[in-house]
């Protein structure tokens, strides 16, 4: 498959998230500091995709307004019949059947670019007809396993519900990320029934007609499985978010912020710090704030929508909002400024 064959990205976000126990749409749920499918939306802009469909279902309409500013083509899917229905609704959006589209799930806001980069590379590199993304879990409850023969070959996906007591021990999973080729995805979803525990027309299926026919099937494993886990519950939400935040935290100290306890500390995507802030444990710093060189802010302190100058001290406890600081400013313990 040629390099600048297109590439369509579907991008399912249409289920109701029923463990989330909300009545919120599951990926409108925010991850540090965005709904988890703008993050997922974000890690794919720079693979330049011929077209970005995101397919909807429940609260289509507050979905849609989330994702305005985003260049994407939104496709409904009026019943959830599942997974390989969800893509098939694709379909009539698809400009051309010919590259390949590479599928991926709304809650997966841990995913980076340069994953996703590797794996299309790998998939025309190949010349894959599908490429299913893996990665091993020392607790696989939950995730569709990966069914391969004695080389390593992957032959099909059973889903939890149907797995029986041999496969549920099976480590490696389904990521539920793919690429396939174009043509082939939507001429075989159609053959796709629902006889299953779900009842439901389930994705995972093409991958064992790919195996029948003989076409080209690959996996590619990715090695860090915490990037590819999905968020299904409020625990899953919490550590979504530290993970994001964590990696934020450690781009800034990278580029010269002391962090003192890294791991309590709250910085958002849309504030900047220069080199040489020190930061005290359990500080929170959102919205656009600005810190300048050689800022001290010590622990506690709150700041949402701040300017500060440079070689301030921030003590103990303060709560500033919507405010400048003046450089070499010292604003006492438990300062309150709007």
């Amino acid at each position: 498959m040629s390099d600048n064959s297109p590439l369509y990205l579907v991008i399912l976000a249409a289920g109701k998230g029923t463990r989330m126990r909300s009545n919120k749409a599951k990926v409108l749920h925010e991850v540090f500091y965005a709904p988890m499918v703008h993050h997922v939306l974000h890690a794919t802009t720079a693979l330049q995709a011929t077209q970005t469909i995101v397919i909807v279902g429940h609260q289509k309409e507050i979905v849609e307004e989330s994702l305005s500013d985003f260049p994407i083509e939104l496709v409904v899917q009026e019943e959830q019949l599942g997974t390989g229905h969800a893509v098939l609704c694709a379909e009539s959006a698809i400009k051309k059947m010919e590259g390949c589209v590479m599928i991926l799930c709304g809650d997966t806001p841990l995913i980076q670019f340069e994953t996703l980069q590797e794996m299309v590379v790998q998939h025309r590199s190949q010349s894959s007809t599908l490429t299913v993304m893996t990665t091993t879990l020392d607790n696989p409850t939950h995730y569709g396993r990966i069914i391969s023969d004695n080389k390593g070959t992957v032959l099909s996906i059973v889903e939890e519900k149907d797995a029986d007591y041999t496969q549920k021990n099976i480590q490696e999973i389904n990521a539920g990320i793919y690429c396939i080729d174009t043509s082939f995805l939507f001429s075989h979803l159609k053959n796709i029934d629902s006889d299953n525990s779900q009842g439901e027309v389930y994705l995972t299926d093409i991958v064992s007609q790919a195996v029948s026919e003989n076409l080209p099937v690959h996996k590619f494993v990715n090695p860090d499985s915490q990037d590819v886990l999905g968020v299904n519950s409020r625990l899953e939400l919490s550590k979504a978010h530290h993970e994001l935040q964590m990696r934020r935290n450690c781009a800034l100290m990278a580029e010269g912020v002391t962090m003192i306890s890294p791991e309590t500390i709250q910085i958002s995507p849309g504030s900047t710090l220069a080199k040489d802030v020190t930061i005290h444990p359990g500080v929170a710093i959102t919205g656009c704030s600005t810190i300048e060189s050689g800022c001290d802010i010590q622990a506690g302190a709150i700041m949402h929508n701040v300017t500060l100058g440079e070689l301030c001290t921030i003590n103990p406890y303060c709560c500033l909002s919507n405010c400048e600081i003046p450089d070499n400013s010292i604003i006492k313990p438990y300062s309150v400024k709007c």
